[in-house]
């Protein structure tokens, strides 16, 4: 004959497992603060540096931003400048006074190369007339290259973000679901309640590693554009200088009273 359960017994348990349930879901907070709070050691550590490596990307992201726009601007006021018509040695002493800037910093070697090779007057020779150009080509050439690198720094910290955060959170998550089985697997208990905690700390990893990767990746990419453009403006103002010197040159060849400071129209 078989026994029926006590049916006084079944609200008990069932009270039981509520509490159970109620006391591990009121022991994890599992709002981000306090999944960050209960997590793994090594969890943790995984998460300071993504969240590391999120902020210094957005400090990146937003100094580049206001570098650009700034210099951009600046750039536009120069040009305006320099195709206006003023001399170009007045236009050189003025702005040998103004702050730092990749363009006049170009402007600024073309000038003092051209200055250097014709203190002694401007070369008759067809040889070092030559020799000059290539010289004043040459020294802006590598003022772009050393401003390009200054104006490149960070870019590849952003790139660095953007391709490995995401499997350094995965890394955590790994790490975390391990841990995570191990503690079903001491405390016998495979209750969503028990189980949801730990698995929600450890993909808390890889959201953490795909909100520090997305924005990275994405503003390595707008950057690396954006400074592309700037290059190529700064080669493009020094393409433009090398052939109003050499128009100068040939305009002293011709006898042509064209001084070596001021431009040909």
């Amino acid at each position: 004959m078989t026994s029926t359960p006590d049916t006084a017994t079944v609200p008990v348990a069932d009270e039981a497992l509520k509490s159970t349930v109620a006391g591990v879901a009121e022991h994890h907070d599992l709002s981000i603060l306090g999944l960050f709070m209960h997590a793994d050691v090594i969890v943790k550590l995984v998460l300071m540096i993504l969240i590391f490596m999120s902020v210094w990307c957005w400090t990146i992201m937003l100094h580049k931003r206001m570098t650009l726009k700034k210099l951009n601007r600046r750039a536009d006021r120069f040009e305006d400048a320099f195709w206006s018509g003023e001399p170009m040695d007045k236009l050189y002493q003025r702005v040998k006074k103004s702050p730092a800037d990749p363009l006049l910093s170009t402007f600024s070697a073309g000038m003092d190369e051209w200055q250097a090779g014709i203190a002694a007057g401007i070369p008759a020779s067809d040889s070092m007339q030559t020799s000059l150009k290539q010289r004043v080509e040459r020294s802006m050439s590598i003022a772009i290259i050393r401003e390009m690198q200054i104006l490149e720094r960070g870019m590849t910290f952003l790139a660095t973000t953007g391709s490995t955060a995401t499997f350094i959170g995965l890394f955590g998550t790994v790490w975390g679901i391990m841990n995570s089985f191990t503690a079903i697997a001491s405390m016998n208990n495979t209750s969503l309640a028990v189980v949801a905690p730990g698995i929600a700390e450890a993909l808390f990893a890889t959201a953490a590693g795909l909100v520090a990767a997305i924005p990275a990746m994405v503003a390595y990419n707008v950057f690396s554009s954006r400074l592309a453009r700037y290059a190529d403006r700064l080669h493009a103002f020094a393409t433009e200088f090398s052939a109003i010197m050499s128009r100068h040159l040939d305009s002293s060849d011709r006898g042509g009273s064209g001084a070596s400071s001021r431009r040909v129209a």
